[in-house]
């Protein structure tokens, strides 16, 4: 498990953000988690970073002042003292080590599970939860592999980030041809998981679906935590040993 306690310290504050999808096209977007990081997460001990930060990502090669921009902001805030985790989502399942250390951020597992104020609890992406659409799962198994991976990473930078184009045009096209229902997560999957890590919550993104939901699992009462995306406003949730809520702030207008 990560280290979250703090159980007897009534100012501890944990955050989780997910699916900003950070873009040089979207400099509403930036801005809002630049002054996230400078504003509301210092009052964090630590951050989660649920996966999909970047609206895609082509390799740790591409240094371009973006990119630089965003790991020198994520770092400034853990030089403050707040530890700050990643899990990948699916349009950044290839960022890896050396982001990461720009970034002074700690890569996890694609499922975790951390002590939060001593309460076990599952954190994912949680695209692997959504098992009715049969297309993008048969994507995400191949897009896993050593061997793909490999193969994309060996692709000039320029090449990259042509299939990278591509590749949202295409998902924006599916998208919009699937119901709401195939694109939520599967229930009995949210079940199987919760029962396999003996947990009662579960905290995840992807669905850019916002809530609370009860579920039973392990014979009890348990709850699915969804986080905001940022695409009209920055969202995260708030933990403290009392409490969990979900937060929104409206973007700045940017000149």
């Amino acid at each position: 498990m990560s280290e979250t306690s703090h159980l007897h310290d009534k100012s501890a504050v944990t955050y989780f953000i997910a699916d900003l999808h950070l873009a040089q096209n979207r400099p509403d977007i930036t801005a809002c988690f630049l002054s996230f990081l400078k504003n509301e997460a210092p009052k964090a001990q630590v951050l989660y970073i649920l996966g999909d930060l970047f609206e895609y990502w082509i390799g740790d090669d591409d240094d371009s002042s973006f990119i630089l921009q965003i790991a020198q902001a994520i770092k400034a805030l853990s030089v403050l003292g707040c530890k700050i985790y990643f899990i990948h989502g699916n349009r950044d399942f290839l960022l890896g080590k050396r982001f990461a250390k720009q970034a002074n951020m700690t890569l996890l597992p694609e499922v975790t599970l951390i002590d939060l104020y001593g309460s076990p609890v599952v954190i994912m992406h949680g695209d692997s939860l959504c098992t009715r659409d049969t297309g993008y799962q048969a994507f995400r198994k191949k897009s896993r592999s050593w061997w793909w991976q490999a193969m994309i990473k060996s692709l000039p930078l320029f090449v990259r980030r042509k299939i990278a184009d591509n590749y949202r045009e295409q998902s924006a096209s599916a998208t919009a041809m699937k119901s709401q229902d195939i694109m939520d997560v599967t229930e009995s999957e949210v079940i199987l998981c919760l029962e396999q890590y003996q947990s009662q919550t579960l905290i995840h993104g992807h669905t850019h679906r916002p809530a609370v939901h009860d579920v039973i699992a392990n014979n009890q009462h348990a709850q699915r935590i969804v986080l905001g995306d940022w695409y009209e406003q920055g969202a995260w949730l708030k933990v403290t040993p009392e409490s969990m809520e979900l937060l929104d702030k409206p973007f700045e207008i940017v000149k």
